[in-house]
């Protein structure tokens, strides 16, 4: 089998990431709640994306590509990170994104208008019609591109955190019982899934869905895909990853629940989640707890996965 370390990489962000005990929230749902800082990553304002594009951007330097092209909705954590992450490495960013969301010079807009990145809008909810806009202005350009998928979900932005599942099990002292995620665009829990599966035996990994994509095929796919990349000799099944709807009213649209999963955290940890992804997957570990789902003995590792970016673009009354 192959290891994540395996593959191509270029370095861009700062690890391992630490592990924390929420010691008051803790306290509060009568079980162990443990924290893993992926907002703490050191690549703009922290995030999970950069796992992915340590993965992604080495196969595009690889290839030669000069410009990379990202996308998502016009707040999207992915889209900043990868600009920024573009920025450090040489290459120029085209971020070609749905013009749906907070479009003002606010939040992770203002934060790619401080790089100088070209950011376009489409207005648009297929991502078809992005992926071929990205074709149309590459060929413009004369220079060799590379195109990166929304949230940069594929079998190579997957193995990041594959990865990052393998970091968990050497930081862990006791096994961990659940481990939390936001799932956006698929990546980041298969990849944890998949990285439980070969790395944390025994450790129940849940998605908390905040998009209406159907991620009961996406994941299982990523994670299959990402295996094969890997050749790693494991049979995905059902019993391998769970998912709940967090979504709320819409992607991108902040939640009542997430918004008071995000003050119960600022609250009581200091820490800062976001109302559209960690917000929503806070509040859906806040639901399970609330269900019995977790005794006085279990430990649940919730992922941070960033997202500060977007919490200063979303009016949270």
């Amino acid at each position: 089998m192959r290891k994540p370390e395996d593959f191509p990489r270029i370095s861009l962000g700062v690890f391992p990431t630490p592990i924390q005990r929420l010691n008051n929230i803790s306290e509060m749902l009568h079980t162990n709640v443990y924290i893993k800082r992926d907002d703490l990553t050191g690549l703009g304002l922290g995030g999970n994306k950069t796992r992915k594009l340590e993965f992604l951007l080495a196969d595009a330097k690889q290839r030669g590509a000069q410009i990379v092209f990202t996308t998502g909705q016009a707040q999207s954590n992915h889209a900043m990170l990868t600009a920024a992450a573009a920025g450090k490495v040489g290459m120029k960013a085209i971020l070609i994104l749905k013009k749906r969301g907070v479009t003002q010079r606010l939040g992770n807009q203002l934060l790619e208008y401080l790089m100088g990145t070209d950011v376009r809008l489409m207005d648009t909810d297929d991502y078809a019609d992005i992926y071929k806009e990205m074709d149309a202005v590459g060929e413009e350009t004369g220079l060799p591109y590379y195109k990166i998928p929304c949230g940069g979900s594929n079998a190579l932005g997957t193995l990041g955190y594959v990865d990052c599942a393998g970091e968990i099990a050497k930081q862990q002292t006791q096994r961990f019982t659940h481990l939390i995620c936001a799932e956006g665009s698929g990546g980041t829990m298969a990849g944890l899934a998949l990285g439980a599966k070969l790395f944390l035996p025994g450790t129940e990994v849940y998605g908390m869905m905040v998009d209406t994509d159907p991620f009961e095929t996406i994941t299982p796919a990523l994670m299959r895909e990402t295996a094969g990349l890997m050749e790693a000799d494991v049979t995905i099944t059902p019993e391998d990853y769970h998912l709940r709807d967090m979504c709320g009213p819409g992607y991108a649209i902040a939640s009542p629940q997430g918004n008071e999963a995000v003050r119960v955290m600022a609250e009581k940890e200091g820490i800062f989640l976001d109302p559209v992804y960690t917000g929503k997957a806070f509040a859906g570990l806040l639901e399970m707890a609330a269900e019995g789902a977790f005794g006085p003995d279990d430990r649940v590792l919730f992922l941070h996965s960033g997202g500060a970016g977007g919490l200063f673009a979303v009016d949270m009354n």
